[in-house]
């Protein structure tokens, strides 16, 4: 099975899972996120991984461009969420744990254990 996390090393929770990873044996491929970027297919196959999510649903409402952006209304649309996430990819929670068949925000880690 692969693992990859998609990862921002200045996040505590996301070194958290990384460290419960290396325990557990798991060597996962790290993707920082914000220096490669997200692609609006990338993004759209993780939530499909998700069961269908949205991207609302991994919209970082904390970070303060969201609001700044409009994008916390529950009626703004999906895609200009998306389009966001690609175009400042700091919109995205942090961090999320791939695998071949399922993705989760791991926020918190233990949202990883079923995956692993």
């Amino acid at each position: 099975m692969s693992v990859t996390v998609f990862h921002n090393p200045r996040c505590g929770t996301s070194r958290k899972l990384l460290t419960a990873l290396a325990e557990r044996g798991v060597e996962p491929t790290v993707v920082e996120y914000l220096k490669a970027g997200w692609t609006e297919d990338q993004l759209t196959d993780l939530l499909a991984k998700m069961g269908g999510a949205r991207p609302r649903d991994i919209l970082r409402r904390r970070e303060t461009l969201a609001q700044d952006m409009g994008l916390l209304p529950e009626d703004t649309p999906d895609d200009l969420i998306l389009h966001a996430m690609v175009q400042h990819p700091i919109l995205v929670e942090r961090p999320i744990l791939e695998t071949d068949d399922a993705a989760v925000v791991a926020r918190p880690i233990t949202r990883a254990d079923p995956l692993l």
